[in-house]
Parts: C-alpha cells; structure tokens; sequence
C-alpha cells in the first residue's frame, strides 16, 4: 500500500499474543538481564508480585503482529523512529490484544512521507499496557 492509500484513523486491528515464559526469560537472559525479569524469587519481593516481561520484548511481541499483516509491502522505505510509553507490566501467560492507528501523515517530497502508526496493546482485563508511536517512511505512487 502506497502512502497515497493511507489515512488518519485508519486502523490495523491486529491478533492476540501470548507472553511466553521461556520466550521471556530467553529475551531477558540476552537483552534485559535484571532481577526483574529473570529472579523469580526476587521478583515476587516486589511491588509487582512475580517476574514481569522486558517492556520491549512487549512491545515487539505486539508489533509483529502488525508486520504481519504488511500494509505497506514494498512501498515501506524504513522507519525513522519509534517511542513506547510502558502503562502496566505483562506478566508471563499474559494475553494482549492489539490495534494500530494511522495518526497522522507527513509529505516529505513528491516521493515519499511518513505515516505516524500509534500502536496500542491491552490484557485480557481490558487494560491498556502500552502504547508506542511509530514513523514509517512510506513512498507515494511516482
């Protein structure tokens, strides 16, 4: 999908995810090696009751969900950036739900823009755990 088939408010409704545990503590070992996260014994000393996912191991749990459906195929150029916003912990066994939003498009040239995607991801409680603002350079048709 070109830039030129895109619009705000256009939304990606994307598939459940499961937090994995071995996934997790797998992602943690490499990435994220806090107590948090890999102590189990520890974890549960904490405010949070029991280990907890690392937050971007969250997030790109959620956002593959979203690549896979490819919306831009070909015409997508890269990314430019990306920020995530952490509103409450995933625990293993954890089931999200996503969606993603097209919040706004930018012209860069006769070529190509960026579309802003804000990605937003809840628990089966219904509450939201993150959100994360992506910028996509995305071509126009020539």
């Amino acid at each position: 999908m070109y830039l030129d088939d895109v619009y705000v408010g256009m939304t990606f409704e994307l598939g459940e995810v499961t937090i994995e545990k071995e996934k997790m503590l797998e992602f943690a070992r490499e990435y994220d090696p806090i107590p948090l996260h890999l102590d189990e014994d520890y974890a549960k000393t904490t405010r949070y009751g029991g280990l907890i996912a690392p937050g971007v191991m969250t997030f790109m749990t959620v956002w593959a969900k979203f690549l896979e459906q490819d919306p831009f195929g070909d015409a997508l150029i890269a990314g430019a950036s990306t920020s995530i916003r952490w509103q409450k912990p995933c625990y293993p066994g954890d089931v999200l739900k996503g969606r993603a939003t097209v919040t706004k498009i930018t012209r860069r040239n006769a070529y190509n823009g960026v579309a802003e995607i804000t990605v937003e991801a809840w628990n089966r409680k219904g509450e939201l755990v993150l959100t994360d603002v992506t910028e996509s350079v995305v071509k126009y048709r020539a």
